[in-house]
């Protein structure tokens, strides 16, 4: 089989023939981004083995340029790390750092900042940026004439505090006086397009700004390593698993269909640790796809373009784009398109259309208010499909090649039509045992287990909330971890919704889960949750902080996190006789030490 490939002849003045056949097997499966991003990488090994270039001192450089990220789910973290590899393979001197490990007091020092950081909750910054957010609103941020700076803001806008911390972080930095490099950039979902627009005209602006030692040779920082195999599975270079199966583990009569979804790995060389999340690219529904084109009178045969690919219509809205939530982007552009009064007056009013969009799929609103389009007008009213994150829920000292997710099904009924959450569905009932599913791993380093393991842990999980720490578990235990554990899980009923029951009992028989505190809330007249079983031990809680105890949070960010957030607070002021202010410091001094830890969406 012949290859397109020019046959270029071993450079035998500088390799041999057998390193010049080891560099082209390594090559071979990189793509042009990573082909890119090791040529930079090794260029700078080259440079710093140069005697006068080692004896140059970065600080020599005109400037550098720093880029800080703040993730709830690891999208900002991806874009970061891309901006990252992408600058250096633009011959920039580049640092990337995570906002929870940088030293606020250094931005005084920076020449060049850029920033990309999420939203959550009600416009509230992601658990590893809020210090540095704190800080630069506060009196102690300095200020910061010579700093040049760009913020990428990531977020939804079917959210009513859009972007908000990205527009925080922009306008805090104006006031102390830095000037912008660019004008923030707002992302919604899908965000691709928007980003490699702005890095590619950023970038150039900065290589006129920024010169290195060696009059723009490319320099390697330090730290910087190349990626094991398993790595190169990403976002947008999934691997294509296996999946082995879905089994429902929540009871016959219980109101909600949960399910262990169990993937297979094997070959992938993918690694991943207990608190790291699983990205998941599913597809819509054939049943789905085939009402929304009976709703629009629409010929699934019908040829679109999709970036710079052509598919049929019905292929492109199974694969390539979100259906299952809706958002005011489309409603505003079929509202447009149609000209119909009564939804035109919907889009007027944020927070009418953030009601009116909270039930409905595209498919109701097409239905509600009829209308005609072209193939070409509903795929550009679209946006495309959004993989889904799921924390993980084993270990790999357990399973080895395998991945376990914790699904709860979306179900529901609306217009007398049953309706499925997008990767739920497809994990449950879209695909059977030993079909193949495109899955890439999210590493979390802002929800790890403590290096100690030695160390108390206190794991409040209820639902599906519950997934990482089964992970914890199988690692404290096959590492034999001497330290306590202690598990809060809620959910409705004991006797249909105590998920993975026989695994929690083997382990508090087997001495590994020492304690575990129960919520089932409608087991009793008056409802219980895990706020009040931690208000309950509260004594017992602050004295394994006191020793030096981690607190996890996994579930629920809209309620029960801020719940429990408010009862740790509470079990601090009562338990260690502190005002207010003298808790809220306390738990932040834990959230500092990386001691208090979330995963909440």
């Amino acid at each position: 089989m012949s290859s397109s490939k020019p046959q270029v002849p071993v450079p035998a003045s500088v390799l041999s023939e057998s390193q010049w056949t080891e560099l082209n097997r390594l090559i071979a499966p990189l793509s042009g981004a990573q082909l890119n991003w090791v040529s930079g990488y090794l260029a700078g090994l080259a440079h710093s083995h140069q005697p006068q270039a080692a004896s140059l001192p970065l600080s020599q450089a005109a400037g550098k340029l720093t880029i800080l990220y703040g993730s709830q789910t690891g999208n900002a973290k991806s874009v970061a790390e891309e901006y990252r590899d992408y600058a250096q393979g633009a011959g920039l001197v580049a640092e990337l750092f995570n906002m929870a490990d940088y030293k606020a007091k250094k931005l005084k020092d920076e020449t060049h900042l850029v920033i990309i950081v999420s939203t959550h909750g009600e416009g509230e910054a992601p658990d590893d940026a809020v210090e540095l957010h704190e800080f630069i609103a506060s009196k102690k941020a300095p200020k910061l004439p010579a700093l040049k700076y760009a913020v990428v803001g990531l977020g939804d806008s079917s959210y009513e505090f859009f972007c908000q911390t990205g527009k925080d972080f922009d306008q805090r930095l104006a006031t102390l006086g830095a000037s912008r490099m660019a004008e923030r950039l707002d992302c919604d979902v899908d965000f691709d397009a928007d980003i490699q627009s702005w890095r590619e005209k950023l970038t150039e602006q900065l290589k006129e700004e920024l010169k290195s030692p060696s009059e723009g040779q490319v320099v390697a920082m330090p730290g910087v390593s190349l990626k094991p195999a398993g790595t190169l599975y990403t976002r947008k270079n999934p691997f294509t698993a296996t999946l082995l199966t879905s089994q429902k583990i929540t009871g016959r009569d219980s109101f909600k269909d949960v399910r262990h979804v169990e993937i297979s790995l094997e070959g992938s060389g993918i690694e991943y640790r207990p608190g790291d999340a699983l990205g998941v690219w599913f597809k819509n529904s054939p049943s789905l796809v085939q009402s929304l084109l009976e709703a629009l009178a629409l010929d699934g045969k019908a040829e679109v373009n999709i970036g710079d690919e052509n598919m049929s219509l019905h292929k492109a809205l199974e694969e390539k784009l979100e259906l299952t939530q809706s958002y005011p982007s489309f409603v505003r552009a079929y509202a447009d398109a149609t000209q119909n009064a009564k939804l035109l007056q919907i889009t007027t009013d944020s927070a009418a259309l953030r009601d009116y969009l909270a039930t409905r799929q595209i498919v109701d609103i097409v239905r509600e208010y009829p209308g005609r389009l072209g193939a070409g007008q509903l795929v550009g009213m679209l946006r495309a499909i959004s993989p889904r994150l799921y924390s993980i829920a084993s270990s790999q000292a357990e399973v080895e090649d395998e991945v376990h997710l914790t699904v709860a099904l979306v179900e529901y009924e609306a217009f007398g039509v049953q309706h499925q959450g997008g990767a739920s569905g497809y994990l449950t009932h879209g695909l059977e045992e030993g079909q193949e599913v495109r899955v890439f791993v999210e590493t979390n380093e802002n929800f790890k287990l403590p290096a100690d393991a030695d160390t108390p842990v206190i794991m409040v999980g209820p639902g599906t909330g519950v997934a990482p720490f089964r992970a914890f578990m199988q690692e404290r235990e096959a590492q034999e971890a001497s330290g306590d554990n202690w598990l809060f899980f809620g959910n409705p009923h004991f006797t249909q919704d105590f998920l993975y029951q026989v695994e929690w009992q083997r382990w508090v028989k087997e001495g590994l889960l020492g304690r575990v505190s129960l919520a089932f809330s409608r087991d009793q007249a008056d409802k219980i949750y895990v706020q009040h079983r931690l208000l309950e031990q509260g004594q017992e809680i602050f004295a394994w902080l006191q020793r030096g105890g981690h607190f996890y949070v996994c579930g629920d960010a809209q309620y029960m996190a801020k719940d429990v957030h408010q009862a740790l607070l509470s079990i601090v002021s009562e338990h260690g006789s502190m005002s207010a202010e003298q808790a809220e410091e306390y738990v932040n001094e834990l959230r500092k030490a990386k001691r208090y830890q979330r995963d909440v969406y």
